[in-house]
């Protein structure tokens, strides 16, 4: 359909409601786009279309990593606006590989979703322009998407950092890590550059000894952090650019009793429990999926458009109870 679109000079719409039928099309722009199908020799789907227009009763829900509690919560959240819809989710995960994204997304498309949730591993979601146009609305979550219009639902992630930093510098510290992951995801990204907001705004340069990215499990965070504090001159505080990371500093300083000053982007279980106080960068994860989830539904009824609905951030205190 692609091929016909730029042969006809038409868009994938077009291509689409031509091929299935649809009313109200310019006998012109059909005469072009059968031209086109003829020239190129394309072969309609029965199948595909059968499936594709007949009754959908579920959506598609594809995560970067669902293991990842972050996830699962947004998820479930989804899933409570879907079954008040009387729908499904089916749910997969990419585990942070672009390649397995492309397959999973076009995956769940065929298999009938009414429309799909995607958290973007990779940079280009323009594979997707062909369901869009065939109809299958495209929301993205938590990371916008690549060479695709759609809506996106993304926390504050430079704010929230930039916030939490800046606390950390009030209060005296200048030899603040980061730990964080790979900084080509796109939440990491933006949550470093809100670090490094907070240290220009404050007029200060941050040691880059002390910045450590690639730290894709909370073992890697620890390890990490271990090296940090057994260095010449370790940090007075950590900030911690997602709950594993932060799960994994807590590892290397509790048991040493270390004078570290942790604050991390995204809540966790049992971090009320903890025996020291930390900040933690908090935001409503189900507000997120739900808003996600309704979005998605408000395309599904026929709303037009594209929307960036952007969560804010809050710094809160968390454990506390040993000290």
């Amino acid at each position: 359909m692609v091929d016909v679109a730029a042969d006809a000079g038409v868009s994938l719409k077009t291509v689409s409601r031509v091929i299935n039928g649809q009313p109200n099309v310019d006998a012109a722009l059909i005469e072009r786009v059968n031209a086109s199908i003829a020239r190129l020799g394309f072969h309609r789907n029965a199948l595909a279309a059968s499936l594709r227009s007949g009754s959908r009763d579920t959506i598609g829900f594809l995560a970067a990593d669902l293991s990842n509690t972050f996830y699962m919560t947004v998820a479930a959240a989804v899933s409570t606006v879907a079954i008040g819809r009387g729908m499904q989710v089916i749910m997969a995960s990419s585990e942070e590989d672009a390649r397995a994204e492309r397959t999973l997304a076009l995956d769940l498309c065929q298999r009938r979703v009414g429309g799909l949730i995607l958290v973007p591993a990779g940079e280009d979601q323009s594979y997707l322009a062909g369901e869009v146009a065939a109809g299958t609305p495209v929301v993205f979550l938590d990371r916008p998407g690549g060479g695709l219009e759609a809506d996106a639902v993304l926390i504050d992630n430079r704010g929230g950092a930039h916030a939490a930093v800046a606390e950390l510098l009030r209060y005296g510290h200048e030899r603040i890590a980061l730990l964080f992951d790979s900084p080509s995801i796109f939440t990491m990204a933006e949550r470093r550059q809100g670090f490094l907001d907070a240290f220009a705004e404050a007029g200060r340069i941050p040691d880059p000894a002390l910045l450590v990215s690639d730290l894709h499990t909370p073992a890697a965070a620890r390890d990490a952090m271990e090296r940090l504090l057994e260095a010449e001159h370790p940090p007075t505080a950590v900030f911690c650019a997602n709950n594993r990371s932060t799960i994994g500093a807590l590892e290397a300083i509790l048991p040493r009793d270390a004078e570290v000053a942790v604050t991390g982007f995204d809540d966790f279980e049992l971090a009320q429990v903890l025996p020291r106080r930390i900040r933690i960068v908090d935001y409503d994860t189900d507000r997120m999926g739900t808003v996600a989830a309704e979005t998605l539904f408000a395309r599904i009824d026929g709303s037009a458009g594209s929307s960036r609905f952007l969560l804010p951030t809050r710094l809160v205190d968390r454990g506390g109870y040993g000290r």
